[in-house]
């Protein structure tokens, strides 16, 4: 169903693309949109246990494409070195492909948030997180994206720096 990396030397392994996906702080969303045109938007999220939560308005284009058809797939870049000398660039980037779902349990939704909130906000006590996301909470959307396939890859200089130690 999902091609594999042509590169293989280049892929990284799951646990690297977990982590990245943990570390990093935003990443862009690929949906079908109008028209068979593709839609991306950038979004922050937050990983958890082979899952990836954002929010989003209760409505808007980004609901509307994953309501049409919910196969997405989002990128997150770790490291984008650009090496002029090279004509290169030294990178690392997870791409997963999955489905969203609009998450209609409360109890699922607000964990989410939570999880959101403590992934930039992770000093915030939790009497200030609670207000701020009860202020906010009738009016956000948390989408859910199940993933099926992930894959990252990073330059094969990175590749050949790590051989050569």
């Amino acid at each position: 169903m999902f091609r594999e990396m042509r590169r293989k030397k280049q892929l990284l392994s799951n646990s690297d693309s977990i982590s990245i996906l943990k570390k990093c702080t935003s990443g862009v969303l690929a949906v079908s949109g109008d028209d068979d045109y593709p839609y991306t938007v950038p979004l922050s999220y937050v990983y958890d246990d082979n899952k990836i939560f954002f929010h989003a308005a209760k409505s808007g284009y980004k609901l509307d494409a994953i309501k049409n058809n919910n196969k997405v797939s989002f990128c997150v870049i770790e490291k984008d070195d650009i090496k002029p000398e090279e004509y290169t660039t030294y990178y690392r980037s997870v791409i997963v492909f999955g489905r969203a779902f609009i998450i209609e349990d409360d109890n699922i939704k607000r964990g989410a948030i939570e999880k959101l909130a403590l992934k930039y906000y992770p000093d915030d006590i939790k009497e200030n997180r609670d207000k701020a996301i009860n202020n906010e909470y009738n009016a956000l959307c948390i989408i859910e994206l199940d993933i099926e396939y992930m894959t990252g890859k990073e330059a094969i200089e990175l590749i050949n720096k790590k051989e050569n130690k």
